[in-house]
């Protein structure tokens, strides 16, 4: 029937050691996503699995789910369980996957994507403290090891344990727009989305006692995203001078105050595109892009395409 809508499959691959938290998190999140995701469970044998905790879980499937899938999420495991050589057993399910599915890793993941090559030539992250690991065993992969997750396409991963939240919000986000991203959050009690990357949980010199927040700042700086709104500007507001801002600044936010305020005015700018039918030029100006053609530049640097295409895609999507 032409108006009925499709069901996407998931399937969780859950290896041993897996992280219970992380393997529940695409159930939970694209579960509930009003019927859009049918979520499934399988292991490498069918057999149940050991995890972190002091518990294993059984699943109801074994690895010739996977050939079914429209998406596959490969769960996160404990450091201890990374492979340095993909376990023929691990091979052989990755294997069954569809050549057009969906990948996505969970953390630690990532290095299992990686031991199969399926991350060669592709930028990609995992869990900040495993960075030097993954360089050195990886070199010939692009990390990022600031960011929350990074979409390559096909392949899909993202850092450390409750950044799946965000690469699964993401993915309904791109699947099917904002509105119904914006709802699971609520019911999920989680943000939308999340300002800056994993740099702002990376462990920082403890900041001297009495030292004063920025978060003050940057609330009065979302106010006034139409301003010209300038490092002194922020400073200012803090009470703070340039060089004790911009750090605190950094150490709270994992970004610099520049790139964070772009940031901003981007997200501002995909609201407007996906919700309502200004022209780009007014949107730019709405957000404290100079001209339509600075927005189309910044977005395109930050999602890889244009206003109208982004509009194109979102507004379909929701409607």
């Amino acid at each position: 029937m032409s108006g009925e809508r499709q069901t996407e499959r998931v399937v969780v691959l859950a290896l041993e050691g897996v992280y219970p938290f992380e393997l529940g998190i695409p159930s939970r999140i694209l579960g509930g996503a009003d019927g859009r995701y049918e979520v499934l469970t399988c292991s490498v044998d069918g057999r149940p699995v050991r995890t972190s905790a002091d518990f294993t879980v059984g699943v109801e499937h074994g690895p010739e789910i996977l050939a079914t899938a429209d998406t596959v999420v490969v769960a996160s495991m404990t450091p201890a369980h990374i492979p340095t050589e993909l376990p023929p057993e691990v091979a052989a399910a990755l294997a069954r996957i569809r050549p057009d599915a969906r990948i996505v890793s969970i953390c630690t993941a990532a290095f299992v994507l990686a031991a199969a090559g399926l991350l060669d030539g592709r930028r990609a992250t995992t869990h900040w403290n495993l960075a030097d690991r993954f360089r050195q065993l990886y070199p010939h992969i692009e990390l990022d090891p600031d960011v929350l997750f990074v979409d390559d396409g096909r392949i899909l991963t993202s850092a450390g344990a409750a950044s799946g939240v965000d690469a699964c919000l993401h993915m309904v986000r791109k699947d099917h727009g904002s509105e119904l991203a914006n709802f699971v959050a609520r019911c999920c009690v989680v943000p939308p989305f999340r300002d800056g990357g994993q740099a702002q949980y990376i462990e920082q010199p403890i900041p001297e006692q009495g030292a004063a927040s920025t978060a003050s700042t940057r609330a009065w700086a979302l106010e006034r995203l139409d301003e010209p709104l300038t490092l002194s500007d922020l400073a200012a507001h803090a009470r703070m001078s340039l060089r004790t801002f911009a750090r605190r600044f950094n150490e709270e936010v994992g970004l610099s105050p520049g790139r964070w305020i772009v940031q901003q005015r981007i997200a501002r700018a995909r609201h407007l595109l996906e919700s309502s039918d200004l022209p780009v030029d007014q949107i730019a100006g709405q957000v404290g892009f100079a001209t339509g053609a600075s927005l189309r530049q910044h977005l395109h640097a930050a999602i890889g395409v244009s206003p109208q295409a982004y509009r194109r895609t979102f507004q379909t999507t929701a409607r």
